[in-house]
């Protein structure tokens, strides 16, 4: 399972390090993509397949459903984890998240998320004022 919060730097070729807790979780082959609230989703290749195969298996004559498919897919690179661990995030994945040198890696149980640091500290504080909140509405459906 990916958990955690770590605090890393982008270098000047868009190169991170990724934690030997979540490189060890991710494999040697991940899969990028855009994800929801300004940040990327790094997904080890298992979990890329099974998450494709819940979107594949939906009905594309809806136009939310044909619009998440190529927000994803369409953001979608594979890439290699180097022999230094490192992974280098696309230019055009870059720009969506926002990303500057300062960047967080959250373990989020089957991916990994890219954030800015200064939107993730915002995100964060934001959920963080709804928890109650949150709280009771996963009461509601039996997850609490």
């Amino acid at each position: 399972m990916l958990i955690g919060e770590y605090n890393h730097t982008l270098d000047a070729k868009r190169r991170v390090a990724l934690p030997a807790k979540l490189r060890k979780e991710l494999g040697k082959k991940i899969v990028i993509t855009n994800g929801f609230d300004k940040c990327l989703f790094i997904y080890p290749v298992k979990e890329w397949q099974k998450f494709s195969e819940k979107l594949s298996g939906l009905p594309v004559g809806q136009a939310d459903i044909r619009g998440v498919n190529r927000f994803m897919f369409g953001g979608a690179m594979e890439q290699d984890v180097d022999s230094l661990g490192r992974i280098l995030i696309p230019e055009f994945l870059s720009r969506f998240a926002e990303l500057a040198t300062k960047i967080v890696l959250i373990g989020v149980q089957n991916r990994v998320e890219v954030w800015e640091e200064g939107n993730w500290k915002e995100y964060k504080e934001r959920i963080a004022g709804q928890a109650d909140v949150l709280a009771e509405k996963l009461g509601e459906i039996g997850a609490l």
